[in-house]
């Protein structure tokens, strides 16, 4: 099956042939992921010159690669997979690309060889490929998680084991699986004396999406891992209170209702998610060779105003909670605004909002305007 996407032409297996799967994988409904990392890779170029190594650690059909290389950089396509292999140097040469595409393990082609630039797309979890990809790449991992219900708190014991945290599975759990990411991926470089800064995140659809821009010292990791924290949970009023550090000490008590249904989180990624002044230049690297640049456009518009509160709040869930009408997200953050908080949108859903506000604050604040 022949497809375009982003000025290539490619060859992609049909989703399965007399009811048995392709062994290549290729999701149409990651095109959004591959076009919001070619912008990305434009952006960071004149963000970091001297980058000109890419790897497309699990390349499958080879589009992530061949759109890279299309686009300027050194790229090697690994899997090791060997229909996959095939049918990657097949559309490079369709493409007229020259891409190294070499059958290995991934783990094992990290650690022979350093790149600029590392991209984890693997089904499932990235973390049984981090340790490597730390140890190997100078500047840039980029890292993709679908496994969402494991990430999110929905499978505890799963993501207990995949990420080495506690993730809860709360209203804003799109959120919890990215702050879960990324202290594991801090965690995982800081082994190695990296420090990891998350230059753009987002979650969409089935998958967490993060960037990782890498500092080689110490003292940068020590500050990575300084960023990390635990989240106390009230299940009762939706209070909601963070504390840095990797010794926990959660609440036991809400101090917003007394109620004793408190969910302990983490440890997470406590800082910020996105650089905002680079996410705009992501923006502006984006163009009509995009088959969802309007969406990615949409996503970025989000990222550069939302606040850097660890976690976000459901407007519905908030109203059905207090036995009170939603109004509109623009009136509803302007009362905040006016009450003296900061106040954003959040990209995870139309109703999500980020304030530095507590509960109890953002009810005294909106109340009026809910009942009238």
């Amino acid at each position: 099956m022949r497809v375009t996407e982003g000025g290539v032409e490619l060859e992609v297996p049909a989703e399965s042939t007399e009811g048995v799967e392709a062994s290549v994988f290729y999701n149409p409904r990651q095109e959004l992921n591959r076009d919001l990392t070619i912008a990305l890779l434009r952006a960071y170029r004149e963000r970091e010159p001297r980058a000109e190594s890419y790897l497309d650690a699990m390349t499958a059909s080879g589009v992530r690669g061949i759109r890279a290389a299309a686009d300027g950089w050194d790229v090697t396509c690994c899997d090791r997979d060997e229909g996959a292999v095939e049918l990657a140097r097949e559309n490079c040469e369709r493409n007229d690309c020259d891409v190294s595409v070499v059958r290995r393990n991934a783990n094992a082609l990290m650690h022979e060889k350093p790149y600029d630039v590392i991209d984890l797309d693997p089904f499932g979890t990235p973390m049984p490929y981090a340790d490597a990809a730390f140890a190997s790449c100078r500047d840039l991992v980029c890292v993709t998680a679908t496994d969402t219900a494991p990430l999110c708190g929905a499978h505890l014991n799963s993501g207990i084991r995949s990420y080495s945290a506690v993730p809860r599975n709360t209203e804003y759990h799109p959120e919890m699986g990215v702050r879960i990411l990324c202290s594991a991926l801090a965690r995982s470089a800081a082994r190695f004396d990296v420090g990891v800064t998350p230059i753009l995140t987002h979650a969409t659809s089935h998958y967490v999406r993060t960037y990782l821009e890498l500092e080689h010292k110490a003292t940068a990791a020590d500050a990575a891992i300084e960023t990390l924290g635990y989240l106390s949970h009230c299940e009762d009023c939706l209070y909601r209170e963070s504390s840095r550090g990797l010794i926990a000490d959660p609440l036991e008590t809400c101090p917003h209702c007394g109620g004793e249904r408190i969910l302990a989180a983490g440890p997470l990624w406590l800082g910020p998610v996105c650089d905002r002044a680079f996410v705009a230049d992501v923006r502006e690297a984006l163009d009509d060779s995009f088959g969802t640049a309007t969406k990615i456009d949409r996503l970025l518009a989000d990222l550069e105003v939302e606040l850097h509160e660890p976690t976000h709040y459901d407007q519905h869930k908030l109203c059905k909670q207090w036995g009170l009408p939603a109004n509109s997200m623009a009136d509803f953050l302007a009362d905040l605004r006016s009450a003296g908080f900061e106040a954003s949108t959040a990209h995870y859903s139309g109703t999500a909002f980020k304030t530095d506000a507590s509960v109890g604050d953002i009810r005294e604040a909106t109340e009026d305007n809910l009942t009238g």
